[in-house]
């Protein structure tokens, strides 16, 4: 039984005048924050104001890196070639250490988004291009991805360190892959259901799959979504689960670390 686990939110994903989230009420529940980049949310001043934030309650800071589509919030598959995965990488990498640097702290994750999440779970080669991004630009860098996928076998084929990731509020499909959203109940509803879900992977790395296959999972991080509604509610069922279940909720170390 794992002692420990990290409690990870996509954070700074507001942008000009829209604002999406509830991060000042989620950030202290948590013990690692994927930030935007501005590819697919954030702008300067959230990503400033984020870093800040997550620094103000000793949360460790990522990279939120996201296919261009700002009109999609990143979840709209686009054709990129590896190299284009390895550059877009490469410079969301870049942005956001820009504001940790200032604050003299150091980055300590990077975590793709939506589509693009999806996609390097299951195309090896662009997993590769985004691993060989992140070795490149630091080689102590946690990467982060879908449990079991080809994003976390990529990056432990370069020797980086991994944290395989599992979803409290989110259905699986057989094959571990997430249920995409436009299928009903893709999303739980329930911050009952979400919160057994947490403990039940955060314990022993299993679930059920939406057609009942049961499903072992390694779970080195549970993603909170913040951009979901009552996401500070649900970030409290979830933080309340794991701790009275004795977890200890902490970042994953680095392999720079």
């Amino acid at each position: 039984m794992p002692a420990a686990i990290d409690l990870n939110c996509d954070m700074g994903e507001s942008f000009g005048a829209w604002s999406m989230g509830a991060d000042a009420a989620v950030m202290p529940l948590i013990s690692s924050a994927s930030i935007a980049c501005g590819f697919h949310a954030g702008d300067p001043a959230v990503m400033q104001s984020s870093v800040r934030l997550a620094l103000d309650h000793a949360v460790a800071i990522g990279a939120h890196v996201s296919l261009p589509d700002l009109q999609g919030f990143g979840r709209r598959e686009m054709a990129l070639s590896a190299q284009e995965a390895y550059q877009l990488t490469l410079y969301q990498l870049g942005a956001l250490d820009a504001f940790v640097r200032t604050q003299s702290a150091r980055m300590a994750h990077c975590k793709p988004h939506g589509a693009l999440y999806n996609m390097a779970a299951r195309d090896r080669a662009l997993a590769d291009a985004i691993a060989q991004a992140v070795r490149d630009f630091d080689p102590g860098l946690v990467l982060f991805g879908l449990s079991g996928s080809a994003l976390p076998a990529a990056g432990e084929a370069l020797g980086l360190a991994v944290a395989h990731e599992v979803f409290a509020d989110r259905s699986y499909e057989s094959d571990g892959s997430l249920t995409a959203r436009r299928i009903p109940g893709a999303v739980l509803a329930q911050q009952t259901a979400v919160a057994t879900q947490a403990t039940q992977l955060a314990l022993h790395g299993t679930l059920s799959a939406r057609d009942g296959v049961r499903l072992q999972l390694r779970a080195d991080s549970i993603c909170v979504h913040g951009d979901r509604d009552a996401a500070a509610e649900f970030a409290h069922a979830i933080r309340a689960a794991l701790d009275g279940a004795g977890m200890t909720v902490r970042a994953p170390s680095g392999a720079g670390r």
